[in-house]
């Protein structure tokens, strides 16, 4: 058995980043960004106004006095009214600032009306206002580049899109960019005992839980779901050619296979994956002792992970996710992990690691199953949150043990 941190070593340097390509706004949340967006223009473009109100002279806006509004600057306007002593122009919020103003009155800040000092409608153009509140230098106005410079690192290559980050990217006067395209990822469920969820059961057959396992898990990570398929044991030369066209056609980036992938006279991964490059090895972590890996044609990586549905959920943690983040151009690759002491003791493989579905709180951590480390309690992988990693060299964990623990959640 090899260890499994030298097995995930082997997955990451088999697989290379995908090539950047361009992609309009709507569709790159998520992707990683492959170059450096930098602002086509200042942010602000203009000086413009924070609030709705009037743009005064200082000079001229004292408490109580009196000005004459002769002009409307609405959020959008070109137009930069001039006006002089004793004047002053309404604004609204975002419209750029006329160059006589040196500040802004918000509206709250004066009485509108005829004659200064009585109310009007809000829609209205105000004949004459009245300040209640000299304002301070520069009041409300949102100076031209004061977020950023023209020519700026708006958002740095390498990071993923988020909503905010796509904002300022459109902020910054781009409305395409250069990203890593999310991988397409095909999902491959084997087993002639394996029955569409809900359908109604025979004697020797079980719920297909991995297919759904595993395409959730991909969205989850804002990779596509190129495919899901599912072949039968007896079904070897149809996944042959199935995958074979994934890679000929180019119709994914990569396979993750579930079942099939030991040493059964019927484990038909193995079986008809083999002869196309998949090299099946054992690796020492339980559950995912029975693990495949190739690249079939010039760049399709395929994954075949164990069949039993806590084991596909172990080994897409360690092996499967980290080198499909490596091909969506990710740079933190694996979960992070905590320390916290074992709330009970357990049992654990000999001369194997163990990667236990676990609950902990902030100090503890336990198995999320009382039945213990089975790979078949894929019921109890609702309770569990995170991964109890427990090195080879250990045989039992006792009470109050310091465990590493994965976090999932």
């Amino acid at each position: 058995m090899i260890p499994w941190q030298d097995h995930r070593a082997r997955l990451l340097a088999a697989v290379r980043r995908l090539d950047p390509v361009e992609l309009p706004l709507a569709e790159a949340r998520g992707a990683v960004l492959a170059e450096d967006v930098r602002t086509a223009h200042p942010v602000p473009l203009f000086d413009n106004s924070a609030m709705d109100g009037f743009a005064v002279r200082r000079s001229q806006a004292g408490v109580d006095a009196r000005l004459h509004v002769v002009g409307d600057v609405p959020a959008g306007s070109s137009e930069d009214p001039p006006f002089g002593t004793g004047e002053a122009v309404r604004i609204m919020t975002g419209a750029p600032v006329p160059t006589s103003a040196d500040a802004i009155v918000p509206i709250e800040k004066v009485r509108t009306g005829p004659t200064g000092s009585e109310p009007t409608g809000a829609d209205e153009l105000p004949a004459r206002i009245e300040i209640l509140e000299e304002p301070k230098p520069g009041a409300h106005i949102r100076r031209r580049g004061e977020d950023t410079p023209e020519g700026e690192v708006a958002v740095p290559a390498g990071v993923e899109l988020t909503p905010w980050r796509l904002a300022a990217v459109a902020s910054a006067g781009h409305g395409r960019v250069s990203a890593i395209r999310r991988p397409r990822v095909a999902v491959v469920s084997t087993g002639s005992e394996l029955v569409p969820a809900g359908h109604e059961l025979r004697r020797g057959q079980i719920p297909e839980s991995n297919s759904v396992l595993l395409a959730a898990a991909l969205a989850a990570d804002g990779l596509e779901i190129a495919d899901v398929s599912w072949f039968r044991d007896e079904d070897g030369e149809e996944l042959a050619r199935h995958v074979r066209a994934l890679a000929e056609q180019d119709l994914a980036d990569a396979v993750v296979v579930s079942g099939g992938a030991s040493v059964g006279a019927f484990d038909v991964a193995k079986h008809a994956l083999a002869p196309l490059g998949v090299r099946f090895e054992k690796v020492g972590i339980q559950p995912g002792k029975p693990q495949g890996f190739g690249v079939v044609g010039e760049h399709l990586p395929v994954f075949c992970l164990p069949g039993n549905p806590v084991a596909v959920a172990v080994c897409y943690e360690l092996f499967v996710r980290p080198p499909l983040r490596t091909m969506a151009g990710r740079s933190d690759l694996f979960r992070p992990t905590v320390q916290r002491r074992a709330r009970a003791a357990w049992t654990c493989p000999v001369g194997r690691a163990q990667a236990l579905p676990a609950v902990m709180d902030e100090q503890t951590v336990a198995p999320a199953s009382a039945g213990g480390s089975g790979s078949h309690l894929v019921v109890s992988l609702a309770r569990a949150h995170d991964l109890a990693i427990v090195p080879a060299n250990v045989e039992r964990v006792r009470e109050g043990d310091e465990i590493e623990v994965m976090v999932l959640s």
